[in-house]
């Protein structure tokens, strides 16, 4: 049976907005869509919508998740066990945790010093990291995440300070622009700084996937995040402003 957006919403426990999104990313796109222009998603769209809520709840940015769910490689099957496994790893953490915690308390009600070795022993998350890099390797195996890894290993502590600089000067500069309009001359400037950034340091972008971008910076908390602390609002910006530099690209070949 086919279901609206609302009721995929509701079902899912997420916004309409954001299911919009993932249709614009070209994330999740429903079955089929009305001469109306209603969306209707069938029971593999759920499922499909299912992987990318498990990705996202373990940490995946929404570029990874659509890299790793339309790769010709991915197995449904495989991706619920490794989840399973991951949850239970995760929960047996949090049971740490309040372990530790419990510890602590009473370390400090006794008056005594906590076992220095016992104070950090649950901190770290190197089972996710190890989870996230082999989903990379078997199903996100991205050209610009290659791309990326190869040239990210070339670069010294040196290199590292020297990008981030330049990525805050960046970012500094087109929020510094951000009363003018995402069209406006300068502010494109700007934003093809940011572009040619990414290019000659990390991956060769695409119009599309540089629109992607942008969108990910106002759909990923994370990425939000990193910017509203620059300047409110700023996310949403860089969104419309990448918009407007890749459709230019795409208009001049």
């Amino acid at each position: 049976m086919p279901y609206t957006v609302k009721a995929v919403a509701d079902l899912a426990g997420v916004s309409v907005r954001t299911l919009h999104h993932y249709d614009e990313i070209g994330l999740l796109k429903p079955a089929t869509v009305s001469p109306s222009g209603y969306r209707h998603y069938a029971e593999p769209d759920l499922e499909r919508l299912q992987q990318i809520l498990y990705f996202r709840e373990l940490g995946f940015s929404l570029q990874e998740i659509r890299g790793i769910v339309t790769s010709p490689g991915f197995d449904q099957r495989e991706a619920l066990r490794s989840h399973r496994e991951l949850l239970l790893e995760k929960q047996r953490r949090l049971q740490a945790l309040i372990d530790s915690v419990d510890q602590s308390i009473e370390a400090l009600e006794r008056g005594t010093p906590m076992d220095k070795k016992a104070m950090f022993e649950v901190f770290g998350d190197a089972k996710l990291e190890e989870y996230r890099e082999e989903a990379k390797a078997r199903w996100g195996q991205t050209d610009a995440w290659r791309q990326s890894e190869e040239r990210s290993k070339r670069y010294t502590k040196e290199d590292w300070v020297s990008i981030k600089e330049a990525m805050g000067s960046i970012t500094q500069g087109i929020a510094a622009l951000m009363d003018r309009d995402p069209a406006d001359p300068e502010v494109q400037q700007a934003v093809g700084r940011w572009y040619h950034h990414i290019n000659d340091y990390f991956y060769t972008v695409s119009p599309e996937m540089f629109r992607g971008l942008g969108d990910m910076y106002v759909a990923d908390p994370r990425f939000t995040a990193t910017y509203e602390k620059v300047k409110p609002g700023m996310a949403e910006f860089m969104r419309k402003a990448m918009h407007v530099f890749a459709d230019n690209l795409e208009a001049n070949g």
